[in-house]
């Protein structure tokens, strides 16, 4: 595995929307002959998922009164806190060696697995869609997609989560909570440093860092791991990204809009669906998808295919004819899409 490090001029970046970018950058632009890992810790900040409302997911007010930023990244699932106390990971695998890593992240999270039982960590189990917890709370949530023909996909690891600017600035889904049998943020979300043994329980997230990459690049020492260093061409070409989609309020909040109807629930193995119509004369004349749900294919796609169409089951399922929504919205089926949005109240054809 290739380490690419977020450092411009020998120091380390932490401008989350120059991060997303550097990423994506190398997704589309950077191709070697193994696996790439990219850590990254970042100022405080919120990353949600691509098909999510910023409005729905955050305490706006909290945000601006105290300099946290918010960026979307392009892979689904839910929102997380991040700060410089934690470490994330982002990877980049290619597939064309027989990699089925694609959905299984059990296979995703085993290396780390292995990288925190030799610190002393038990009790680590991957649970629901994307989740690693430790002794039944979350300390970690995946992403994954496959873009180019690689996996694309990431994590973060909480070692010492801010439990009081976590509850206050995330305002989740009450349904998503309810299916974890919890009330809170704060309830669900457990720490590493806890679990550490002794001689690493003072280690900071840097040291974390290196320990854990060294189990990811399968070195002792982690000046044997390879590296790839971006030149300050690369560089100018992940600000040009940053200005133009992540650091732009357009791409993390000014997607979503306005409808007449709404309707929002959370599906088992599915995650929490937030779906909004316009409706006129018994038609769908706009409609639009979000929620923490992950995908394959763009859900504008789906969205198209509904617009225009009958509020009638028979002629949606039509519509839907020769795609498989599952390919939009992971593990749903087409009628039970269906059936969800037919939840709305029933307009009367004019």
């Amino acid at each position: 595995m290739i380490i690419i490090e977020p450092k411009r001029d020998g120091e380390w970046v932490y401008d989350q929307g120059t991060l997303m970018a550097l990423q994506a950058y190398a997704r589309d632009h950077i191709f070697l002959d193994d696996d790439i890992v990219m850590p990254y810790m970042c100022r405080p900040s919120i990353q949600i998922g691509l098909y999510q409302n910023a409005f729905e997911e955050v305490n706006q007010p909290y945000m601006d009164e105290h300099g946290i930023g918010l960026v979307r990244r392009e892979t689904g699932g839910g929102a997380i806190y991040l700060d410089d106390r934690n470490m994330s990971y982002c990877f980049l695998f290619n597939t064309d060696n027989g990699n089925d890593i694609y959905g299984n992240y059990d296979k995703l999270y085993a290396p780390i697995i292995k990288a925190l039982k030799k610190l002393g960590v038990e009790g680590l189990q991957q649970k629901g869609r994307n989740d690693l917890t430790l002794n039944g709370q979350k300390i970690s949530g995946a992403a994954m997609t496959v873009v180019h023909g690689r996996v694309y996909a990431g994590f973060s690891m909480l070692l010492d989560p801010n439990y009081e600017v976590m509850d206050i600035v995330l305002k989740p889904n009450q349904k998503k909570m309810a299916s974890h049998a919890v009330q809170s943020v704060r309830a669900r979300v457990g720490a590493l440093r806890q679990a550490l043994a002794d001689e690493y329980k003072d280690i900071t997230v840097e040291e974390y860092t290196e320990l854990t990459l060294k189990e990811l690049c399968q070195v002792d020492d982690l000046k044997d791991a390879k590296r790839y260093v971006l030149s300050e061409e690369e560089w100018a070409a992940i600000d040009q990204i940053a200005n133009e989609r992540y650091n732009n309020w357009d791409w993390n909040y000014g997607r979503f809009r306005e409808f007449q109807f709404k309707v929002s629930d959370r599906f088992e193995g599915v995650g929490t669906l937030h779906i909004g119509l316009s409706i006129k004369k018994a038609i769908i004349e706009d409609i639009q998808i979000s929620g923490d749900f992950f995908a394959v294919k763009p859900i504008q796609e789906l969205e198209a295919k509904l617009q225009g169409v009958p509020l009638r089951k028979d002629a949606m399922l039509e519509a839907l004819e020769g795609i498989q929504v599952s390919d939009y919205i992971t593990r749903m089926t087409n009628e039970g899409l269906i059936d969800f949005i037919l939840q709305i109240p029933q307009v009367e054809e004019a």
